[in-house]
């Protein structure tokens, strides 16, 4: 006897399904957006609905930093004398950074000494360094950045400021992403077009250097690599990356959520859709 044959199509409505199992019970907002990187399979979950961006907005800045670099406006060899002292966009006010909420403390420790711009990409990316972030941020300046992710089809996304604005953040003035925005900045540096093809090959590099790895790579095999950017704030968890298997084929997985009740629970949601993600990847081989 036949079985009848499953088609691709079939086997993301079961993932859907799946996916919508794992979010139900927990107490939050979730967005997904997947695609395969040989444009056969997508997945879309809420993938056009705004987000806090937390730090997963350090991935835009990072691309427009290297942008400027090809520029010509500065070497990513030059190096920034490490300051802890930044201006809010509301009204120029002065704000410091504490070290207590910075996930990174090694910038703290090179105050008034100087810091190559390229360590300190790698810390804003790797470690999430606010520190190292609002250098950057300064030096790219944020409306630069956002024009950079218009430039990739990315409109949605807004980076308006660095990291702890207060006065900013109390006026509502926060960088905002949606899924979609998110994979369309990841499959851009994955095809080597955020930037240049050079460009786009140190960006994966240094996403691959991900500390942070308790989200989408989390339930992976541990052959399997994933670049990524995760950004969390309070009731926020988000992570953003690439996919790469070991039979060379790739994905772009975006996974935010917000409103979350019970963050451990959105954490492992999270995972889990990631590792639903991986199986139907491997069975669609």
């Amino acid at each position: 006897m036949l079985l009848p044959t499953i088609t691709l199509s079939q086997n993301l409505e079961s993932v859907q399904r799946d996916i919508q199992s794992i979010v139900k019970p927990v107490q939050g907002i979730f967005a997904v957006a997947f695609e395969s990187l040989d444009g056969k399979a997508h997945l879309f979950l809420n993938e056009k609905m705004m987000f806090h961006a937390a730090s997963t907005m350090k991935t835009p800045v990072m691309i427009e930093v290297f942008k400027q670099s090809r520029e010509g406006r500065f070497s990513l060899d030059d190096s920034l004398v490490v300051r802890n002292e930044f201006k809010s966009i509301v009204d120029g006010s002065s704000f410091q950074l504490d070290l207590k909420d910075d996930s990174d403390d090694s910038m703290y420790k090179k105050l008034g000494a100087k810091a190559s711009i390229r360590e300190l990409l790698r810390q804003m990316i790797t470690v999430s360094s606010n520190l190292a972030t609002n250098l950057l941020m300064d030096l790219a300046e944020a409306r630069n950045v956002t024009a950079t992710m218009r430039s990739l089809g990315a409109s949605d996304i807004e980076v308006l400021r660095g990291v702890e604005d207060g006065k900013a953040f109390e006026k509502g003035l926060n960088n905002r992403t949606t899924a979609f925005d998110l994979l369309l900045i990841m499959k851009a540096i994955s095809a080597g077009k955020a930037v240049d093809t050079a460009a786009s090959q140190e960006m994966l590099e240094i996403l691959l250097k991900q500390k942070f790895n308790e989200l989408i790579p989390s339930l992976l095999p541990a052959d399997v690599r994933v670049a990524h950017k995760t950004g969390n704030i309070t009731g926020v968890e988000h992570d953003s990356g690439i996919v790469l298997l070991p039979d060379g084929r790739r994905y772009v997985l975006v996974i935010l959520s917000k409103e979350l009740k019970d963050v451990e629970a959105g954490k492992k949601a999270i995972a889990l859709i990631s590792k639903r993600i991986f199986d139907f990847m491997m069975e669609a081989r």
